[in-house]
């Protein structure tokens, strides 16, 4: 009678299992998956252009980080505002990473890498949209006119480009 417990409790417990190792693999694949040399990147590797990612999922604004509070994830250097937003990062950075690389989402959904403003941003379902914004306009405003269908375009074109 015990072993029936016990193959029955392991049975009503393995679809949480194999959904547990499925979301564990597709964190992975997602943080393993993207070269660096996709990503949007300065000088040494710095992303955000030296902008702190926790700082803008966690408190919706564009802060300068600093290169004494820095990390490397993914083989992409990161500057923190804080030492408190890089632990952060540190505890589980997939969710603070920018969307399409750090690229403009706008130029993504027509599948062109094109650089940003930093301090032109969208969080949008935890996610950091960045913008491009200059002489030639505010890719922001095309973005909010449709952000769902522009949303689509933008993940089908950076897994061509991403191998994501």
């Amino acid at each position: 009678m015990k072993a029936i417990l016990s193959r029955r409790s392991f049975i009503s417990r393995t679809p949480l299992l194999v959904l547990a190792s499925f979301v564990a693999v597709d964190f992975a694949t997602r943080a393993a998956a993207t070269d660096p040399k996709q990503y949007n990147l300065g000088a040494d590797k710095i992303a955000l252009q030296g902008h702190d990612p926790v700082a803008y999922i966690a408190q919706n604004k564009a802060a300068k980080g600093s290169r004494e509070i820095s990390t490397t994830h993914a083989g992409v250097v990161y500057w923190f505002a804080t030492a408190v937003n890089k632990a952060l990062f540190e505890a589980g950075p997939a969710k603070y990473l920018p969307t399409y690389g750090g690229w403009c989402a706008t130029a993504m959904a027509r599948g062109e890498k094109v650089e940003i403003d930093p301090q032109n941003f969208k969080v949008t379902n935890g996610r950091l949209f960045l913008f491009y914004k200059g002489l030639w306009g505010n890719a922001r405003k095309d973005w909010d006119k449709d952000e769902s269908a522009q949303t689509l375009k933008a993940d089908t074109q950076w897994k061509k480009i991403s191998g994501e």
